[in-house]
């Protein structure tokens, strides 16, 4: 079975999402914004959703989470919570 390690950034908009995406790829530490910014409880450790199989989250995460190259921000990706910007940090 799969399993990843990912942290993400949840916000309302998607211009928001745009907006954190461009200063994370202009040097902002992405658990920093998360921190910050994020309106998900794992905000508080930087955007930390820990280790994970598939189908243990919405299938737009999913899809992002077993597909996208590890340490790579990959967003905005819409689900029914919001606008996510999503960093997987391993994968096996």
């Amino acid at each position: 079975m799969p399993k990843a390690s990912a942290r993400h950034i949840l916000v309302s908009t998607e211009e928001k999402c745009l907006e954190l995406k461009s200063q994370i790829e202009n040097g902002s530490d992405f658990a920093e914004v998360a921190k910050k910014y994020s309106s998900c409880p794992s905000g508080r450790n930087g955007g930390d959703l820990g280790s994970f199989s598939p189908g243990m989250m919405v299938k737009e995460f999913d899809a992002v989470v077993f597909s996208a190259p590890v340490n790579t921000v990959q967003g905005p990706v819409k689900t029914q919570f919001g606008y996510h910007l999503v960093e997987v940090t391993s994968r096996s």
